[in-house]
Parts: C-alpha cells; sequence; structure tokens
C-alpha cells in the first residue's frame, strides 16, 4: 500500500515575507486599502507604462499588495501557483465557467456541496455544458470517458465518503477529451486542506477550496482560492476574476492570512477532538450511527489511509430523528449551531432542513478547538439529552 502525500512544510507559510524584508517593514503583511495606485505614463527612461506592463499594482481589480502577500502563504501551502477569490463558491465557478464551453461534458459529484450543482444546472447546461452527476463512492466504478472535466469533493459533504485521487485522475486523464490531454481534474479540497490531503500530488490538476472554512478559521471573513501547477489554466482563471469581478475584498485577505497563520495548530486540535468525538459517539446509545473518515469502520477506510495524513475535523452523527438531533444540538453548551464549519468554536447543524440526501436525524459536526476533555463531557451530556436521559 502506497503511502498518502506527506502534509507541507509550513514554515514557509509563516516566513514567506520574512527574507528580504526592509528594517522596520511589519511583520504582518501591511492592509492596503486602495484602489488604484501611482501609474505614471513614463518609466524613468521615457518608456511608455501601459496596463499590463512589468508594474507590480496598477488597479485594485487586477492585483493588490495585501492579495499578494496572501497567495504567497498560500502558494507555499499548495506548492502552487493560487489565485485568491472572495468565496468557495467563487473558486468553483472561476474554474467551471472558464474553462468549459458549449459541447464539454463534465461530472460533478451528486452527494457534495449543492450550490455546485445548482451553479451547474443555472450556468453550464443553459449554455450547452452537459453535466453528468456520479456519487462520491460511485467514481470508483464511473466511467470517465469522453468528460473534459471530473470535479471530486472528498471527502464529501455531508456524507464524508471519500474517492481514490489517483485512481480517478489516472483514468480521467487516459479517456478523457480535453485537448487530446484528458480530462481536467478538479478536487474541493476544503474540508482537509494540504495539511490532510494533497491533491495535487496524487495527480489533480486543480485545487479550489472554501478559506472561509478551516483556512481562515475564526468564522469572520469569506473567502477562496484556486491552486494548479498549470500556467494556462491560472492564466484562465485569473483572468475570469479580473473580467468578471470575482474579487476577494482587501480586509478579508488580511483576515485570513491571519488566520491561515495558525492553521497548523488550530487543524492539529480539530482533527484530534474529532476523532475523541466519533469514538465516544460510536459507543453512546443515543447516536444510531457516525461516519468520520478516522473510524476503522469507514467504508472507504483503506482509501483513507493511503490517501489523507488527517482524518478532518467534520464528524456526522444520526440521531433518531429530527426532534433527538435538535435535542442534542441544544443541550450542547460548546455547540454553536450555524451553517459552516472549519471554525474555532464547534458547530453543529441538522443537515436536512437543507435539503441534503441524509436522514432527519444526521447532525454535520464541525469539531472546534475547544480543551478536548471539556468538549467530550459536554458532548457526551448531549448526547444523553437527545435520548431523552437525565444531562446532570
Amino acid at each position: 500500500m502506497s503511502a498518502a502525500p506527506p502534509p507541507p512544510a509550513f514554515g514557509p507559510v509563516l516566513h514567506h515575507r520574512a527574507h528580504g524584508m526592509a528594517p522596520g517593514e511589519s511583520i504582518s503583511p501591511p492592509l492596503v486599502h486602495a484602489s488604484a495606485f501611482h501609474l505614471p505614463g513614463a518609466d524613468p527612461d521615457g518608456a511608455p507604462t501601459a496596463p499590463g506592463a512589468d508594474v507590480p499594482f496598477q488597479y485594485a481589480r487586477w492585483a493588490t499588495p495585501t492579495w499578494s502577500a496572501l497567495e504567497a502563504a498560500l502558494g507555499a501551502l499548495e506548492d502552487a501557483d493560487v489565485a485568491v477569490v472572495p468565496s468557495g463558491m467563487a473558486a468553483i465557478a472561476a474554474v467551471l465557467l472558464p474553462l468549459l464551453h458549449p459541447g464539454d461534458r463534465a461530472l460533478l459529484p451528486a452527494d457534495g456541496y449543492g450550490p455546485t450543482r445548482a451553479l451547474a444546472a443555472e450556468h453550464l447546461t443553459p449554455r450547452g455544458v452537459h453535466v453528468d452527476l456520479v456519487a462520491t463512492q460511485g467514481l470508483a466504478h464511473a466511467d470517465l470517458s469522453g468528460y473534459d472535466l471530473v470535479l471530486v469533493e472528498t471527502p464529501s459533504n455531508p456524507g464524508l465518503r471519500v474517492a481514490d485521487l489517483a485512481d480517478v485522475a489516472a483514468r480521467a486523464h487516459a479517456n478523457g477529451r480535453r485537448d487530446g490531454a484528458g480530462a481536467l481534474v478538479v478536487v474541493d479540497n476544503t474540508l482537509l486542506t494540504p495539511l490532510g490531503q494533497r491533491p495535487l500530488e496524487l495527480g489533480a490538476d486543480v485545487v479550489v477550496a472554501s478559506d472561509t472554512k478551516a483556512v481562515n478559521g475564526h468564522t469572520d471573513a469569506l473567502g477562496g482560492h484556486v491552486a494548479s501547477r498549470d500556467p494556462q489554466v491560472m492564466a484562465r482563471v485569473r483572468g475570469w476574476r479580473t473580467l468578471a469581478g470575482g474579487i476577494l475584498g482587501t480586509h478579508e485577505a488580511w483576515l485570513i492570512h491571519r488566520g491561515l497563520e495558525t492553521l497548523e495548530v488550530r487543524f492539529a486540535r480539530m482533527c484530534a477532538s474529532a476523532q475523541a468525538v466519533a469514538e465516544l459517539a460510536a459507543g453512546h446509545p443515543a447516536v444510531r450511527a457516525v461516519v468520520y473518515p478516522g473510524l476503522a469502520d469507514h467504508p472507504d477506510a483503506e482509501v483513507v489511509a493511503r490517501q489523507m495524513t488527517a482524518a478532518g475535523g467534520l464528524v456526522g452523527l444520526r440521531f433518531a430523528d429530527a426532534a433527538a438531533a435538535e435535542r442534542f444540538i441544544a443541550a450542547a453548551q460548546y455547540v454553536v449551531p450555524q451553517t459552516s464549519f472549519g471554525g474555532t468554536h464547534t458547530a453543529a447543524e441538522r443537515r436536512a432542513r437543507w435539503g441534503d440526501d441524509v436522514p432527519d436525524g444526521f447532525v454535520r459536526l464541525s469539531v472546534g478547538v475547544e480543551p478536548t476533555a471539556e468538549l467530550l463531557a459536554d458532548l457526551e451530556r448531549a448526547m444523553t439529552a437527545a435520548g431523552g436521559g437525565p444531562t446532570a
């Protein structure tokens, strides 16, 4: 069995600005709110300076110093070129919309993030792009021939099924039809980040991610990014970002850079606590089923072992019904009811309320960075309350 690609060294993420800094320069990247930058008509030698010339910053829809700092840090994390965008969905749109054309064929996850399918239905299909859907567990046996783009979300959200990325990438590249080079393989790596899974090392062409989640980690900024080692792909993504105006706010970029610097320590605590929570829930009578990639009985455990270096901070808990699930959420003092994940506070929601194809009693639990023992004690009391027992 091959070993999963190791997580990236995190030192370069923290110190990407350190080399070459001028004396007195701020350690934290400057928060530059300018919308326009000094652009004289001629350089000192008299040559004209036009848009697109070798001038670092010209207009804030094209690039800003604060974006550049974030892109450099994320680039060190991904070991790839990175373009930042205003949300995770903007990252998906920045790949699907400029890279798919009428007559192209795309394969998208049937069980992943719902807005991805909505984007395809409302903006790809009407343009003549043929879109097929396949559940994550069905990718192992899916016929990938004839596709121009294959998008994989693994682990899937919220079901936490895992696809074999190396296998999918090899088959999509061998049998796809895009420019004779096989399908473009895009992976949504929001849940695990490069610290838990390295899609580009496993053969994927592009990574998309919502930095709103664990990368920022403080539930105070929306953002996303696209990463690839293919210069042509990144040129198309940046061109779409500029022309569509799908740009990240400067303040949000600064906040995400700040959050990114603590990702490694936060992610380690989240994953360790999530593993402990999953093991606790697996033995609790109020919980009908637990899904977590770190459990030995996960249906994709073999793929998890050779693909992932961490199991992530999401745990799926299935209670008897919707009422039991809501009792669990209400009884937990260390759980915030909200529709997101990856933050410092443990959060939960009953995903059926959003139309996900899960049982009414299914709870998506996003484990935060609370002290593990305190969190476990609180969640055990909440599970007992969900089952109708005393909580004291």
